[in-house]
């Protein structure tokens, strides 16, 4: 899960890919990056951090020029190295910048097949790396010094007939345009939006719509699973589809989780999504514990008050805001580590004790991963003095690894894994656990949009929609990416363990000792770093 932006203005742009920014920055808080063009050359803009904390004013005033990609990032691939911080760039041809949300699932054999056959090197363990190399050999295929929107297609669908997986992309060809395409199944999103400024149009893509609200742009749409949106120079907008889809199956965990409820996304909105889950609950509830005791449900801040709202008012129960989140502690589902999700969960919410005292309480959250916040927010209303405490998801058990861009790949890890919901309640210390169906599931998202007939489900079914996903695929991203592989290395591991070139190890030295004027380059002036 990352957010990426595209926007082509007729003025400086630097501020609004940061406004945009700061509005997906719940997306990914590991690092951020902008890239601007002016006069064919291209300004980057990169490190590990919040937004609010990449960006200072020397680094905006030097991200000229009124086109330009942004990328906000955590780690799902690869390591938290700012090496590995988006946009990435490659020089030929033109000038090549890209910023990507998603995963790739055959990566290995491309990164074989950049080296043997195209003669690209890779240089770190992004995939991103891997699929603008696989974008750049095809259009260094087409080359012209004036590039037309066709050669820009031909490339494109190169890719797509490379590339396994999910990806957003959004990608600036120096001197040339500004390029968007979305995988075939449509698994991760992008939308598309303009605004008219003096009788002309400009032009925004964005991971989630509530950033072109943000920015005074209007949703046009979705962009179409295996379409591809180009915008020149001069601003003339083109489209094509690339592929053609069967099926398309975006991801039902940007509904539970991962997206803000004021977002649209296949034009389905997140927020009544979230109504109807809680509809949903209550219904089971109602269905399979009608005598149930509950006298109040609270819901776990901030993805699931919408569902605990609308839970609470079918079933005629009071809602109360039993915890007070701190809003300077990071979302603990994205946090790298184990016992960093311990520690952050205490010093992220706090129980407010008249809300739970000698009460049989139902606790709501979104879903239940690796099942650490909940056990915790369980002792928490202990604590606090309730008599019972429930708690109820409002997605079903997730149970497999995700390989699409959703950093929850260890199957060890979820809580889920090869265990009842009976086990799962006793394990996180509640006295009954009620889960969401995956049909019901389902449904909620399917009602706001009767087109899609299919979602990308696989962290509860493990049916992988793009059908190249084996045991052996996800016992080596088991491999890669749990906690223990996610274990921050100091500076002398990572150096030992990647190879880093000398220019790589002088912009490490720089960020470790926050001598930040140094990493904003102008990159066509990269030899010289």
């Amino acid at each position: 899960m990352c957010g990426i932006v595209g926007i082509y203005s007729l003025s400086a742009v630097n501020q609004a890919l940061y406004d945009a920014l700061t509005v997906l920055q719940h997306r990914g808080q590991d690092a951020a990056g902008i890239v601007t063009q002016k006069n064919g050359k291209l300004f980057l803009r990169k490190a590990n951090g919040l937004v609010k904390d990449v960006f200072h004013t020397r680094h905006m005033r030097r991200l000229q020029g009124n086109i330009g990609v942004a990328h906000v990032r955590y780690p799902t691939a690869g390591c938290s190295s700012s090496a590995e911080a988006q946009p990435l760039y490659v020089n030929s041809p033109y000038g090549l910048v890209l910023a990507h949300n998603g995963n790739l699932t055959n990566k290995d054999e491309l990164k074989q097949e950049l080296f043997e056959k195209d003669l690209r090197h890779i240089n770190t363990s992004s995939d991103s790396e891997i699929l603008l190399n696989v974008f750049a050999h095809a259009l260094q295929l087409t080359p012209s010094k004036k590039l037309t929107p066709e050669q820009v297609f031909t490339a494109v669908k190169s890719v797509y007939s490379r590339c396994k997986g999910a990806f957003a992309v959004v990608a600036l060809i120096a001197g040339h345009g500004m390029i968007c395409f979305r995988d075939s199944f449509g698994i991760r999103p992008v939308v598309f939006g303009k605004k008219n400024v003096n009788g002309k149009e400009e032009y925004m893509v964005a991971s989630e719509s509530v950033a072109l609200d943000a920015l005074g742009f209007s949703l046009v749409r979705d962009v179409k699973p295996g379409e591809a949106i180009y915008i020149n120079q001069q601003g003339e907008l083109y489209m094509q589809q690339i592929t053609q889809v069967e099926q398309a199956a975006p991801c039902i965990f940007e509904h539970v989780y991962l997206a803000r409820p004021d977002s649209f996304m296949d034009n389905i909105s997140v927020y009544r999504a979230r109504l109807r889950m809680g509809e949903k609950l209550a219904d089971k509830i109602e269905r399979e514990w009608s005598e149930h005791d509950i006298d109040v449900v609270i819901p776990i801040p901030d993805t699931s008050t919408t569902s605990a709202m609308q839970l609470a008012h079918k079933l005629k129960i009071k809602l109360r805001h039993g915890f007070v989140k701190n809003r300077y502690i990071g979302r603990t589902f994205i946090m790298p580590g184990q016992e960093v999700r311990k520690k952050s969960v205490r010093q992220k919410l706090n129980a407010i004790g008249i809300e739970f005292e000698g009460k049989n309480v139902l606790l709501v959250d979104d879903s239940i991963v690796r099942g650490t916040t909940s056990q915790q927010i369980v002792e928490m209303a202990r604590d606090a003095g309730a008599k019972k405490v429930y708690f109820a998801s409002a997605a079903p058990p997730v149970r497999y690894p995700n390989v699409y861009g959703i950093d929850m790949p260890s199957a060890k890890e979820l809580i889920a894994h090869n265990r009842t919901e009976q086990e799962v309640g006793e394990l996180i210390g509640a006295d009954k656990l009620i889960y969401q169906t995956l049909d019901d599931l389902i449904d909620t998202c399917r009602e706001g949009n009767p087109k899609i007939t299919r979602f990308e489900t696989s962290v509860f079914d493990g049916q992988y929609v793009t059908g190249n996903i084996n045991s052996d695929y996800l016992k080596k991203i088991d491999d890669e990416r749990n906690d223990v592989a996610k274990m921050p290395m100091d500076k002398g591991d990572f150096v030992e363990n990647a190879e880093l070139s000398e220019s790589e190890l002088k912009e490490s030295d720089l960020n470790d000792s926050h001598h930040d004027d140094d990493t904003n380059i102008e990159l066509h002036n990269v030899g010289d770093i």
